[in-house]
């Protein structure tokens, strides 16, 4: 039981001051007892409680009638601000518990391209559920993203696998392939899968050098024994396939990002050999999350895995937990 209390003050608990103030506004115990569902000998009781706590007469007894004497009429507004009080507390001890609280910002970490086209349906979908949830959308390349993660600027993020930082919780969520963008018409679209010796001589855009996915990709062109010849470096899908679109190149992307870009003048492929990415969420290791952020990480990993499972079955990426 919560009990308001100091050094050598009353030891006045909340319940006894329900009572107070409900016999204060019914004018007996019986009706306070009707408002609180309580019994009417567990409110008096309550009542003699909290006159032996505070050593003040309360009420005069008058042929059974309860009178309220001075001392009862100076603390009504000090209790009933107790009581309000600690019903304040319990609605946003309940809020919080349900992630429903209008006092919880929420931050999130995610790359460029996923802010402007997956994450807006999913946030969506979210906030008709917790609707007093402020969210605030970090956006940057993934290593942005991490380090949000780990300074606390985001309570999560999606970030893709392995990640370079310790210090950090991850929850794998989904694996990809890549796969081959290029624009329509172009000679490559014929085919079913493209191959990296189709790339050959091919102008590309493709994702920075101080990227994990880069560094795969330049391995793989080592392996075949050709320079690729690289026309456009850039940092995000959206803008490779954008890229792309225009005729600059051709590029090698996740999956998952780059059916969102459908929409372009541009056609998607399978591409081989495999390259595989993985991505999960991360959150910082040892801090406590809120219940806001666990419905989120939830809502997302269930929504994420929804539209993989519809993308197109040529280039489909594989989900996993």
């Amino acid at each position: 039981m919560l009990r308001v209390a100091d050094i050598g003050a009353p030891a006045v608990n909340v319940k006894q001051l329900e009572a107070f103030k409900a016999i204060m506004r019914s004018g007996s115990t019986t009706a306070a007892a009707a408002r609180l569902d309580l019994s009417q000998s567990a409110v008096s009781r309550l009542l003699t409680q909290l006159e032996a706590e505070l050593g003040l007469e309360l009420f005069a007894r008058e042929k059974g009638r309860l009178i309220p004497t001075p001392e009862a009429i100076g603390l009504l507004d000090s209790v009933e601000d107790a009581v309000d009080g600690v019903q304040r507390v319990q609605h946003v001890a309940e809020a919080l518990r349900t992630g429903n609280s209008d006092q919880i910002l929420l931050r999130i970490g995610v790359p460029h391209s996923m802010s402007q086209t997956i994450l807006p349906l999913i946030v969506e979908e979210f906030l008709a559920d917790h609707g007093n949830v402020a969210l605030e959308i970090l956006s940057g390349a993934y290593h942005e993203t991490e380090r949000a993660v780990l300074t606390r600027q985001a309570d999560l993020g999606f970030v893709r696998l392995p990640t370079g930082e310790a210090g950090m919780d991850t929850i794998a969520i989904a694996r990809t392939t890549s796969v081959c963008v290029m624009p329509e018409g172009h000679r490559l679209a014929e085919k079913a899968v493209v191959s990296v010796e189709d790339l050959e001589g091919e102008p590309l855009v493709l994702l920075g050098r101080q990227r994990p996915a880069r560094a795969e990709i330049d391995q793989m062109f080592r392996r075949v024994h050709f320079r690729p010849q690289v026309r456009v470096e850039t940092h995000s899908v959206g803008s490779a396939c954008a890229f792309a679109a225009q005729g600059l190149g051709v590029t090698i992307v996740n999956a998952l990002m780059a059916s969102h870009f459908r929409q372009l003048p541009i056609a998607i492929r399978p591409f081989r050999p495999r390259l595989w990415n993985q991505f999960g969420l991360a959150f910082a290791a040892g801090q406590p999350r809120s219940r806001a952020a666990d419905r989120f990480a939830e809502h997302f990993r269930r929504r994420l895995l929804d539209l993989l499972r519809g993308l197109e079955s040529e280039f489909r990426p594989e989900a996993g937990q």
